[in-house]
């Protein structure tokens, strides 16, 4: 049982709120936005390199580098509104997600300029990891959960207790009735992207510090993403969160030893979950688990 939480349930924990951090900003954008943010994981990648590149060249945590992968993240995101998206808005949905992937090969092209192609890693101390009864836990491990449940937090408090919020749930139920109801939307949109841009960066700090840095990081893990926010019922950020938790627990896992001491999946293979949990979701429960519950 003590190999199961420490090396599936905590490692799934972890991938999950890295997930649902991802996830969430990825929901905020449909919800408000009405389309499907391809660029979404190369943002992520923007930031995990940004912060990187603050923490080397400064001196300072990794965990003091993560407004500086804001700082970097926000303006990209607003640039590419702004340029693109911006002009196509009343466009068909799909047109809106070609750009979206032309603005995720313009990011990663600056990435790979830039930083190259070779992984990097954040620079870590070496630090033992906490046991609790057995239960073993690397002290960054406790930092990431705590982090995505505390950004979750305080958007909970933006959406629930502030005149923001409230509007951009109001554009997410019927963005029409909200424009006429004297919904300022321009200002929606860009606080929308803020929000999406900061939550996807301390993703990407959170993720590179779980693994290590590489151009399509972020890439990688934008289908897992997609499939958490369809999951937990697209538009829906709390279902977008408890999607995602639920995705890198499952992902997690799917490789764990029931019989014979042989995987229930190959390690190699389990980014499939992700692909199964979507085209499940599809099928079964295209509203998503959570769609009308929260």
């Amino acid at each position: 049982m003590l190999a199961f939480v420490n090396f599936y349930l905590i490692p799934g924990l972890v991938l999950g709120a890295i997930y649902a951090l991802s996830a969430i900003g990825l929901s905020l954008i449909y919800g408000v936005m009405r389309f499907a943010h391809f660029a979404h994981g190369d943002l992520m990648a923007l930031g995990a390199y940004v912060a990187l590149a603050a923490s080397t060249g400064l001196g300072i945590s990794v965990w003091a580098s993560i407004p500086f992968a804001a700082a970097a993240t926000i303006p990209a995101a607003l640039v590419a509104d702004a340029l693109f998206y911006a002009r196509l808005r009343r466009s068909l949905p799909a047109v809106l997600l070609i750009s979206s992937f032309g603005v995720a090969l313009m990011l990663r092209a600056l990435i790979y300029l830039f930083f190259g192609p070779t992984p990097l890693t954040f620079p870590r101390p070496i630090v033992p990891p906490l046991v609790f009864e057995g239960v073993r836990i690397q002290a960054r491990h406790i930092w990431i959960i705590l982090g995505a449940a505390l950004c979750a937090f305080i958007l909970h408090l933006l959406l629930s207790r502030t005149r923001a919020g409230r509007a951009m749930r109001a554009m997410s139920d019927d963005p029409d009735l909200a424009r006429i109801s004297g919904v300022a939307t321009a200002a929606v949109i860009r606080l929308t992207w803020v929000i999406a841009a900061v939550l996807v960066a301390v993703a990407g700090v959170f993720l590179g510090l779980d693994t290590q840095l590489q151009p399509v990081m972020g890439f990688n893990v934008l289908l897992a993403s997609f499939a958490a926010a369809i999951l937990g019922g697209i538009g829906r950020p709390w279902g977008a969160a408890f999607g995602g938790v639920i995705l890198g627990l499952a992902e997690e896992c799917s490789t764990y030893p029931l019989r014979d001491g042989a995987p229930l999946l190959e390690p190699t293979y389990k980014s499939a979950v992700a692909f199964v949990v979507l085209i499940a979701t599809l099928l079964l429960r295209p509203q998503g688990l959570f769609r009308g519950m929260i």
